[in-house]
């Protein structure tokens, strides 16, 4: 079965994402637990963790269907000590967070070296930080997302994210989300159907889907290999609809949350009832 959603706003307690997801027609949800933009927030109350869990029962949402995000600031392959120490404690916090609320995997952008540090070096410290915090922590899962490469950012080939994981000591507790706009704007073509078929079939030999915990579906404002992370609204980008209709009708990506982070939040239920329409017919 395929569950769908979006990255709703968890505005005014995360208790309200589920309420948000349900009103959309989602069957999944990402969110963020605190602020993305800070690096400090206040914890959880027991209050707040009972309404989630409470909302999530009511409609339906398990834990397997939940990809929160972690903030945006985090950047766990940092060259500088100061940046990388505060960065893993705020990993850590998230993970904690998930924990408290009894989420069970934590969506990440890898990091990125800044231009001070070799590529290598800087995988290997993000593998590094995932292991620090998987020892402090139970249940939950750090899920890589794969980057468009802009910049420094590093996760954009998939050689790069099967590193990370060669170098985590928890293979049970890693996974990888993909992202359709980061992936074509990082240079796999997913457009066409020789091109997606290409992609995953090298993602199954290079990763493994095994690994796969998540998807987020984007179409993109840029072109192939541009490496500039532009989403789109499904169908008005580049990448056109059909790659979705694949998505939607391949057994591969059955059980997981796909999350759109398409633009206009105000169409997301209708997107929602788009890739619903598109999941019925032949699978794989």
């Amino acid at each position: 079965m395929k569950y769908i959603g979006a990255h709703v706003s968890a505005s005014g307690g995360v208790e309200n994402a589920p309420l948000h997801a349900h009103d959309i027609g989602a069957k999944a949800f990402a969110l963020f637990t605190k602020n993305q933009r800070q690096w400090v927030a206040k914890p959880l109350t027991k209050e707040n963790i009972k309404k989630f869990q409470g909302n999530c029962e009511k409609y339906g949402f398990l834990p397997h269907h939940i990809l929160p995000h972690d903030s945006y600031l985090i950047n766990l392959g940092h060259p500088e000590k100061e940046g990388l120490e505060k960065s893993r404690k705020a990993f850590l916090d998230e993970m904690q967070r998930c924990e408290q609320l009894g989420l069970d995997r934590l969506n990440f952008h890898p990091g990125s070296h800044l231009n001070k540090i070799d590529e290598e070096t800087c995988l290997k410290t993000i593998a590094e930080s995932v292991n620090i915090t998987l020892e402090q922590t139970k249940g939950v899962t750090a899920v890589i997302e794969n980057t468009a490469g802009q910049g420094s950012n590093l996760g954009h080939q998939f050689e790069q994210i099967r590193f990370i994981i060669e170098h985590v000591e928890d293979k049970d507790r890693v996974g990888v989300c993909i992202d359709t706009a980061h992936a074509f704007a990082a240079g796999y073509d997913l457009k066409s159907k020789e091109g997606f078929d290409r992609t995953f079939l090298e993602f199954g030999e290079i990763i493994g889907f095994q690994y796969l915990r998540g998807m987020h579906l984007n179409d993109s404002k840029k072109g192939i290999g541009t490496r500039v992370d532009r989403h789109e609204v499904l169908g008005k980008g580049l990448l056109g609809n059909e790659i979705f209709e694949r998505i939607m009708k391949d057994d591969r990506f059955e059980n997981i949350p796909l999350i759109l982070e398409t633009p206009d939040d105000s169409r997301w239920k209708e997107e929602i009832a788009f890739l619903y329409s598109l999941a019925g017919g032949v699978r794989r």
